[in-house]
């Protein structure tokens, strides 16, 4: 996959992987968001993907954490955290994990993503910014595969208490709140294919 930052200009990895990095990996945390069970996937996709994400997001980070029930997820092995405020979705989760992370940069990713790879996952920690999100080229962005500064947590909990859900949305206020976001450019779609159905899943398994 080809990605580039905001300003057109393409990653160097003929250098170091750590010369590149906003922050080494000690001070990084990944925190994974499993929600409750999919019906249209007729078991806990959350449990069933957590562990595989987890895996993905070790090679990037040395603390790995979960949003969701602990009384569900504890069994995994995995620290696991409730949201601070139930029902209000992902931007929840996210407020979450600031709220209780001792690490500056923090990897949010949703429990569905398994094709995404460790070199995008490294450039996200690359820039100097509050949050730092992949952006496709007709200006979507994967606002649950971005990292976070703790910095955010503020403005987060801000955005939640005055009734707006959306991620994206809430990405889009930050600049209010006198946070850096910074967009990494990805050219390609299927790195963040979702799971949510069982033919997903089939097709995931079996190619």
């Amino acid at each position: 996959m080809e990605t580039f930052w905001k300003t057109g200009r393409a990653l160097n990895f003929d250098v170091t992987i750590l010369t590149v990095l906003g922050s080494s990996p000690a001070n990084r945390a990944a925190w994974i968001l499993v929600g409750g069970r999919s019906s249209r996937m007729g078991f806990d996709k959350g449990r069933a993907m957590a562990l595989r994400m987890a895996e993905r997001a070790r090679a990037v980070c040395n603390e790995i954490s979960l949003i969701g029930d602990p009384a569900t997820y504890a069994e995994l092995g995995l620290h696991v955290i409730p949201d601070n405020f139930p029902g209000c979705g992902p931007l929840a989760g996210i407020e979450a994990a600031l709220r209780a992370t001792s690490r500056e940069a923090n990897l949010i990713l949703a429990c569905d993503m398994p094709a995404l790879k460790e070199n995008l996952l490294e450039e996200l920690f690359a820039p100097e910014a509050d949050c730092v999100v992949p952006q496709h080229p007709d200006g979507n962005i994967e606002p649950l595969c971005a990292v976070y500064r703790k910095s955010c947590q503020t403005a987060v909990k801000s955005i939640l208490e005055s009734g707006i859900r959306g991620v994206t949305e809430a990405i889009r206020l930050f600049e209010t709140h006198a946070l850096a976001v910074r967009y990494l450019r990805v050219s390609g779609a299927a790195e963040f294919a979702n799971l949510n159905t069982p033919e997903d899943w089939r097709k995931y398994h079996h190619g």
